[in-house]
C-alpha cells in the first residue's frame, strides 16, 4: 500500500491548451506536451540533452504567473494551467526567430542545409517570411581547417548543442561558448582552430546535432546536408546511465 501510495504521489495532473493531461514528477512541460502531441517550437531542446533554455522558443503562459517561462526547464506542478498558443505567444517567438535571422547571415538558397534546417522549417512553420529589424551583417568566420567539418559562424544561432553533446555524451569538451551578446560564438579548445584541437574526436555528433547549417561535413552541396539523428535515442539512454 505505501508503494502503491508512493507511485501516485508522483503521477501529476494539469491542463495545457485546455486539455487535462498528466505526467511523471520532474516532468517539463514541454516532455509532457510532446507526449500529448501538443507542438510547442523549440530550437535548444533535444532529446537525451540537458536543458538550458537558450532560444527561448518554448516560453509558455502560465495561469496566475505574470511572466513567460521556458517549457523546457520548466516542471509540471499539479493543478497548473499551460498556455502554449496565445496571440502574445505567436507575435514573441516570430521576434525570436527574427532577431536570430538578423543577428547572422542565412541564405538559405546556398546553404549546404537548406530544405533540412529546424531554424528554415520553424520560420515557415510560424509565419515568418520576412523581417522587420535591421541585419546586423556581421563579418563572421568560417573555419574549414578540420579535415571533415566545416564550422560556419555565420549560420550559429548559439543553441549550444554541439557544446553539451561533446561535454556530456562524448566527453571530449571540445567545444564552448566565447564572448557575449552579439559578439558570442563557438569555440573549439582555447579559440583555436578545429583542425589543430587536440581534444576532438572526430565522432560527428556535433555536427549532426546542429540545427541549422552551422556545423557541416565537407564535400556537401547545397541542400545535400540533411542531419542523420539515428543516435538520438542512444544520447537518451547514455544520459541516464551518466545520471544513475
Amino acid at each position: 500500500m505505501k508503494t502503491t501510495t508512493q507511485t501516485m504521489n508522483r503521477v501529476k495532473t494539469l491542463k495545457i491548451d485546455d486539455r487535462d493531461v498528466s505526467g511523471s514528477e520532474h516532468q517539463t512541460i514541454l516532455d509532457v506536451a510532446r507526449e500529448n502531441d501538443i507542438f510547442i517550437p523549440t530550437l535548444c531542446h533535444i532529446d537525451g540533452l540537458s536543458d538550458i533554455g537558450a532560444c527561448r522558443l518554448c516560453v509558455v503562459e502560465i495561469k496566475g504567473s505574470g511572466k513567460l517561462v521556458p517549457a523546457c526547464a520548466t516542471e509540471i506542478q499539479e493543478g497548473m494551467e499551460v498556455f502554449t498558443q496565445t496571440e502574445a505567444l505567436a507575435k514573441y517567438r516570430k521576434l525570436i526567430l527574427e532577431m536570430l535571422f538578423t543577428e547572422g547571415n542565412h541564405i538559405c538558397s546556398v546553404c549546404v542545409s537548406n530544405g533540412h534546417c529546424e531554424l528554415q522549417y520553424l520560420a515557415a512553420r510560424l509565419g515568418v517570411d520576412h523581417v522587420h529589424l535591421p541585419y546586423l551583417h556581421q563579418q563572421r568566420t568560417v573555419d574549414a581547417s578540420h579535415e571533415r567539418f566545416i564550422v560556419d559562424h555565420n549560420r550559429c544561432i548559439l543553441c549550444t548543442r554541439c557544446v553539451r553533446v561533446c561535454d556530456e555524451i562524448e566527453g571530449a569538451h571540445t567545444w564552448d561558448v566565447t564572448g557575449r551578446g552579439t559578439k558570442a560564438r563557438v569555440i573549439t579548445d582555447l579559440n583555436q582552430p578545429w583542425g589543430t584541437s587536440e581534444t576532438c574526436t572526430g565522432c560527428s555528433k556535433c555536427v549532426h546535432i546542429c540545427p541549422t547549417g552551422a556545423l557541416v561535413e565537407k564535400g556537401k552541396s547545397v541542400a545535400e546536408m540533411s542531419k542523420r539523428r539515428e543516435f538520438l535515442p542512444y544520447l537518451t539512454s547514455m544520459r541516464e546511465k551518466n545520471n544513475g
